[in-house]
């Protein structure tokens, strides 16, 4: 069985681990139909529009 010879130092053992825990921003693009920004896959929250159709009516104010 492999067993190391040495002990594994704090920073070594980190800098494997560090790219682990990096987040990447969600990806935000514009509404075809308004404008706005809005995140990807989902119904715009302006309009309530997804690929083009209406999904959510917004209550009038």
């Amino acid at each position: 069985m492999a067993v190391p010879k040495r002990k594994v130092s704090r920073a070594r053992r980190d800098k494997r681990r560090s790219s682990v825990w990096k987040l990447t921003p969600p990806t935000i693009e514009k509404c075809n139909n308004c404008g706005a920004f809005k995140r990807s896959h989902r119904v715009c929250p302006e309009c309530g529009t997804y690929k083009g159709r209406l999904v959510v009516q917004k209550a009038e104010d």
